[in-house]
């Protein structure tokens, strides 16, 4: 039988690239997709030599065009570090909106099953704690973060559209924070930047008080649940993370203890719309998928940081990843 042919937005990213890894493991043809202004070739590149993939340098804001059969698409393009999507805040939109429409016409066009990677952001700062899929959100749509938590609002809305209008088959993934291999040292989010900074010597940055929470779900378990999520009959949001909560303080000193360094944890103002919780609750990942997390924090960070610590010298000491002026003109 030939094989089944899958297309991945964002494949050069953290997670894109994961997801390439799993379904060539999983004997797929990979159609890779990025245009590289926050992915990195260097986190696929040791898939090119495999007859089973091919990669298109594209932005999924214009229109898309894949020859042959599509079986699939799994849209994971989008900035999803407040670094890189406060500094490109239009790009961020139009991959989540104009992308979005491009791909779920692609889907239509092809008869192709579509997964959208949506985020926990779309609760942005909740009242509720954990979140359940059934919370609309705390959302300011006008302030700084409003242009990445409303481009995945929106992305949501349009994709049950032409679910329910079309009768696309979708499938809609709402990623709560996930790290492992991969992530980018300076991309701003917390797990990289703690670790960074502890690598650099430097004393490890809170912002506000440090009583915000987090979840953290190793990058594993995450592609998991996508995989299982995209075999599910499920159209709806569900939510895949580690319900495993810890204060930003707490996960200051467990980093000061896992790196074996003695710098301090120094306070800066809290940006503006932080959210204070971040906690999945995960009841129909287990109930429709059989999903749950299962490497612990405890293991899942001594292998990134295992990572990190591999990275060439000129890259943890890069404080500053990108320059995004050519895409701003």
């Amino acid at each position: 039988m030939a094989r089944k042919r899958i297309l991945i937005t964002g494949a050069a990213g953290f997670l894109g690239s994961h997801l390439c890894d799993r379904f060539i493991s999983e004997d797929f043809h990979v159609i890779a997709m990025d245009n590289l202004i926050t992915g990195d070739l260097r986190n696929i590149e040791h898939l090119f030599k495999l007859e089973n993939f091919e990669f298109y340098n594209h932005d999924v804001s214009t229109f898309v065009h894949v020859p042959g059969e599509l079986d699939y698409i799994l849209h994971f393009a989008s900035p999803a570090s407040p670094i890189d999507y406060l500094k490109i805040p239009i790009q961020t939109l139009k991959v989540g909106s104009l992308g979005t429409h491009n791909l779920l016409g692609l889907a239509r066009a092809k008869n192709a099953r579509m997964l959208i990677a949506s985020t926990s952001e779309v609760y942005g700062d909740p009242n509720c704690n954990p979140q359940p899929e059934e919370y609309w959100g705390n959302v300011n749509p006008v302030g700084p973060r409003g242009v990445y938590d409303e481009a995945k609002r929106f992305q949501e809305a349009i994709t049950m559209a032409y679910h329910t209008f079309h009768g696309l088959e979708t499938r809609i993934v709402r990623i709560f924070n996930t790290y492992g291999p991969r992530m980018r040292l300076n991309d701003g989010r917390v797990l990289p930047a703690f670790i960074g900074q502890a690598i650099r010597g430097e004393d490890l940055t809170v912002f506000g008080d440090g009583s915000q929470t987090r979840s953290f779900c190793y990058v594993d378990d995450l592609i998991e649940g996508i995989y299982r999520l995209l075999f599910s009959d499920y159209p709806y949001p569900v939510n895949i993370g580690n319900p495993d909560e810890i204060t930003i303080l707490e996960f200051g000193e467990e980093i000061i203890k896992l790196t074996g360094t003695n710098q301090k944890l120094v306070t800066r103002p809290l940006p503006t719309d932080d959210p204070k919780q971040r906690r999945p609750d995960i009841t129909k990942a287990r109930e429709i998928l059989g999903w749950e997390p299962k490497v612990s924090r405890a293991e899942g960070l001594k292998i990134t940081y295992e990572y990190f610590k591999s990275l060439p010298k000129d890259v943890i000491e890069k404080i500053e990843h990108k320059d995004f002026a050519n895409y701003n003109k």
